[in-house]
C-alpha cells in the first residue's frame, strides 16, 4: 500500500506511522512492538543518563530486527554523552526535540543516521533543513507533553510549504482519519504518542493508562507557560496547584521544584493525583487498550474507507 510513500522508503519501515519517543514510557518493550508491526518505534531519551540509554537501545535490539529510533532532548543535561552512546550503538533514526541539532549532524550522518528534528514553527523548520535534517516531525499543540503554540492543522501544511524535505505530521492523530487527513495536508507519515499510551506493551502504569481512557474533549489544561516550556497533562490535584501557583506569580524555582520527579510519579508509581499525566487533546477520542500490532492494523486497514468518507463530500 505504500511503496511510494517516501518516508517508508527512506527509513525502511512498512508503514508511515511513527511512535513518540515519550520520556519514562517510550521504553525498549513500546518501541519494539511498534517497529516489529511495521510503524517506527523510538525509545525516548528523555533525562536518562547514558548507560540507561545504551540498556535500552540494546534490549531494542534484541527483541527487534527492525528500523528504529532514539528521540534526544538537546535540553538533557546528559545530551552529549547521550549522542555519544546514540553514534556508538550507530542507530538509524534520531529525532530531537526542544533545540537545535546542528553540532551533531555531521557525526550522525557519518554512521549513516536519519535526522528528524521536531518543530514547532515554520522558522525553526527552515533553519533545521539547512542544517542538514533528513526530514521534519511538524509538532501541533494539541500534543501531549512539551508543546509549541500552534495547532497541527494550521502548522503542518505551512511547514510542508516551506521546506524541501518530507514532513511527518504529530499532534492528534489516533485513527484511519487522522492519517488520512495528515496525507491531504501534505505530511508523508503521522507520529501518535497518545495512542501508543494505551497500548498493551507501554509500560505506563494502570491506572495513568485508565485516567488517559476517562478523558473527554475538554479534560487536558496546558501549565508551565509562565516558564516558557508549556506542557498538557490531564487535569487533576498536580496541575491545579500549578495553575494556582502560576496565577499567584510564583518563582521559577517554585514551580520547577512541584514539577520534579512528577512525570515519574505518574508513569510508574500510578499517582494520578499529584503526578504529571501527559498526554495530547486527542484523548478523549481513546477508549480501549490493544496491542500494538492492531493499533497499527486497524489505522491501516481503515484507511481506504476514510478516503472513501472524505471523497463522498465531493459528489
Amino acid at each position: 500500500m505504500f511503496e511510494n510513500n517516501v518516508i517508508c522508503n527512506l527509513l525502511g519501515i512498512k508503514y508511515p506511522i511513527f511512535q513518540g519517543g515519550m520520556a519514562w514510557i517510550g521504553t525498549a518493550e513500546l518501541a519494539s512492538a511498534v517497529s516489529n508491526a511495521g510503524g517506527l518505534g523510538i525509545i525516548g531519551a528523555g533525562h536518562m543518563p547514558p548507560d540507561a540509554l545504551r540498556n535500552e537501545i540494546r534490549k531494542t535490539k534484541e527483541r527487534t530486527d527492525k528500523p528504529f529510533g532514539v528521540n534526544v532532548m538537546l535540553m538533557s543535561p546528559f545530551v552529549k554523552e547521550v549522542m555519544e552512546v546514540v553514534i556508538d550503538e550507530k542507530i538509524p533514526v534520531v529525532t530531537t526535540g526542544a533545540g537545535n541539532p546542528g553540532e551533531y549532524v555531521p557525526a550522525l550522518k557519518e554512521i549513516g543516521s536519519k535526522v528528524i528534528p521536531v518543530v514547532a514553527s515554520v522558522a525553526l523548520a527552515k533553519r533545521l533543513v539547512r542544517v542538514g535534517a533528513d526530514a521534519l516531525i511538524a509538532e501541533g499543540t494539541e500534543s501531549g507533553g512539551h508543546i509549541g503554540e500552534i495547532t497541527t492543522m494550521a502548522l503542518v501544511p505551512q511547514v510542508v510549504d516551506a521546506v524541501d524535505v518530507p514532513v511527518i505530521a504529530a499532534g492528534g492523530f489516533a485513527d484511519s482519519r487522522g492519517l488520512a487527513a495528515a496525507f491531504a495536508l501534505g505530511a508523508h507519515a503521522v507520529q501518535m504518542g497518545s495512542r501508543f499510551v494505551v497500548s498493551e506493551e507501554c509500560i505506563a502504569h494502570d491506572n495513568y493508562k485508565q485516567f488517559v481512557l476517562k478523558a473527554k474533549d475538554r479534560s487536558t489544561v496546558v501549565t508551565g507557560k509562565s516558564l516558557g516550556h508549556p506542557a498538557r497533562v490531564l487535569a487533576n490535584k498536580l496541575s491545579r496547584k500549578y495553575e494556582e501557583l502560576e496565577a499567584a506569580g510564583a518563582s521559577a524555582e517554585e514551580l520547577e521544584a512541584l514539577g520534579v520527579g512528577s512525570l515519574h510519579r505518574a508513569t510508574h508509581e500510578g499517582d494520578v493525583d499529584n503526578g504529571s499525566v501527559m498526554i495530547g487533546q486527542i484523548s478523549g477520542m481513546l477508549n480501549d487498550i490493544k496491542p500494538v500490532k492492531q493499533i497499527i492494523e486497524d489505522i491501516v486497514n481503515g484507511l481506504p474507507d476514510a478516503f472513501k468518507a472524505s471523497e463522498a463530500n465531493f459528489r
